[in-house]
């Protein structure tokens, strides 16, 4: 990634909450005084994909892709131990731990408040989350801490490989367990529509650009132009969302809330024990950094895109995935703090520098 936002967290993202409760409430006001629009916009559906958030799913994920550079899995013997601990807290882990988070809290914690079936979709929308770990803010949350971006690139290489292959079965798995069945070819086709397409266009377009203009000005000039059009289709989605979701949210705003509480505590457990397993190994803080924080955040522009396509913009399970895109930015934030305050826990290599401060 080379020196590629080494400032820190850009304006947008930081308050990026602040956005999506902004697009949130506009999204809610569109569905209630203007119906017409997320009806019209309905109408555009192939194969229960709706092409209008299909686009702008693709203009949030086609900038990330461009950003893997599959020449750094050759890196992957650099350090295997703070590679091993990241990828088996994302898939060995944390989609079991959301599974089992969701379920003790929408089935139990909360049972007089959620009704079962409610409960049930609210548990496959935690599944979608924690079934896909981050590929594309982690690089600012590895910055943020000062991680090892050679480290960041070969992990987020490594998970975007593994999705096409973990992805499905898992969701296809956990979804079981919940009695919610999922059509294996349309999982397969939510996989081929927001990953496998988006990674191809993003790969030509990294090797084509850096063949004719170099990787510094690829780094430094190109890519940094996409980074307004990933949030802008990331809100521009949630609109369109929140059109449908808008009576749920208004008839029963504390469901929100009651969502938000696995969610985030997923996300902090998770960092936590990727964290003391890179303590425990002894790891450098520039790999142990990225590993808690790959491993807590969430792929949320796939998981809103796949529960999207599974059960129709309207769907309680949908309204979950976009809630983690609500909780996930101010708990990495508080998580990027505590890593940066407990640097001193592990060993100097004499490549630590000073975190950024946020």
């Amino acid at each position: 990634m080379g020196k590629e936002k080494l400032q820190g967290i850009s304006f947008f993202e930081k308050y990026l909450s602040i956005w999506v409760l902004l697009c949130m409430a506009a999204g809610i006001l569109l569905g209630r005084y203007a119906p017409e629009v997320p009806a019209f916009l309905e109408k555009f559906e192939y194969a229960q994909v709706s092409m209008p958030i299909a686009i702008l799913i693709w203009i949030m994920i086609y900038p990330m892709m461009m950003k893997i550079d599959f020449q750094s899995i050759k890196n992957v013997r650099k350090n295997p131990m703070g590679l091993i601990i990241s990828s088996g807290t994302s898939w060995l882990i944390k989609p079991f731990l959301m599974f089992g988070l969701a379920s003790f809290f929408f089935y139990v914690v909360f049972k007089s408040f959620i009704p079962l079936e409610l409960g049930r979709q609210y548990v496959a929308g935690a599944v979608l989350l924690g079934a896909a770990p981050c590929t594309a803010m982690v690089f600012v949350w590895s910055n943020l801490t000062k991680g090892d971006p050679a480290y960041t690139l070969v992990q987020v290489t490594v998970n975007d490989l593994i999705i096409l292959v973990l992805f499905a079965p898992i969701v296809s798995f956990l979804l079981g367990i919940t009695k919610i069945q999922v059509p294996w070819d349309t999982l397969f086709l939510s996989i081929v529509l927001f990953v496998v397409i988006p990674l191809v266009a993003g790969a030509l377009t990294r090797f084509f650009m850096i063949r004719n203009k170099g990787i510094e000005y690829f780094n430094k000039n190109f890519v940094p132009k996409f980074d307004s059009i990933t949030i802008v289709g990331l809100l521009s989605t949630l609109v369109i969302i929140f059109s449908f979701q808008g009576d749920a949210i208004l008839s029963k705003p504390f469901y929100v809330l009651m969502i938000a509480v696995p969610l985030i505590l997923q996300n902090v457990i998770t960092a936590a024990f990727a964290y003391a397993m890179c303590k425990f190994t002894k790891q450098p803080h520039r790999i142990a950094a990225p590993s808690a924080l790959i491993g807590a955040s969430d792929f949320f522009e796939l998981s809103v895109a796949v529960a999207i396509t599974l059960f129709g913009t309207d769907s309680p399970v949908v309204l979950v995935t976009t809630v983690g895109v609500l909780t996930e930015v101010p708990v990495m934030l508080m998580l990027v703090k505590f890593v940066n305050k407990t640097r001193h826990w592990f060993p100097e290599d004499g490549s630590d520098v000073e975190a950024v401060k946020i």
